[in-house]
């Protein structure tokens, strides 16, 4: 318990050092409901990462339903190519039991069908790489990269949800504007 303590603690400290930065590529080991992407690939859209695990109670009650909520209210912005919702798995406890097969259940279950990546686990290590580039406290935690591929907003646990979707439609006006 004091290890784990201290290594959220650890991670706590650098949480928001990504904030105003760019974006690091994504470390997956799998990709699922669809092909793989790197940050580059997504240059030119909004972005918005949710970092969940399976048994997390904040990304099942909250990050899970808002992103729904969100692919529902952008919808029209995710057809036209100016946003992308995705999803990282990213596991730092429990590694026997959620497993890509769990995962790719719950996805089912949970009608998850946006673009969502496993985190790539080195053997021996225990935290996953995308977690560790993006520094994130735990699960849930949400990011939102502009276009240009820079980091505004980066979050553990909840937030203000009406303050991120304005940030997120600060960031889709960017495309109208000349």
């Amino acid at each position: 318990m004091k290890i784990l303590l201290a290594l959220l603690l650890s991670i706590s400290l650098n949480a928001f050092a990504t904030v105003g930065q760019k974006a690091p590529d994504f470390d997956v080991a799998t990709w699922i409901n669809g092909d793989g992407v790197s940050i580059e690939d997504l240059r030119g859209k909004v972005v918005i990462v949710d970092f969940f695990q399976l048994w997390c109670p904040g990304c099942n009650t909250f990050t899970i339903p808002l992103m729904h909520k969100w692919e529902k209210k952008y919808q029209q912005q995710i057809k036209e190519g100016k946003l992308e919702i995705l999803s990282i798995h990213t596991v730092f406890e429990g590694h026997s039991i959620q497993t890509l097969t769990a995962l790719k259940a719950f996805l089912k279950i949970r009608g998850i069908d946006h673009l969502v990546g496993n985190d790539r686990l080195i053997k021996g290590e225990r935290l996953p790489e995308t977690m560790k580039k993006y520094n994130t406290r735990g699960t849930p935690e949400v990011a939102i990269i502009d276009k240009n591929g820079i980091i505004r907003f980066q979050r553990f646990g909840g937030f203000n949800v009406v303050s991120a979707e304005n940030l997120i439609e600060r960031l889709l006006e960017t495309f109208t504007q000349i």
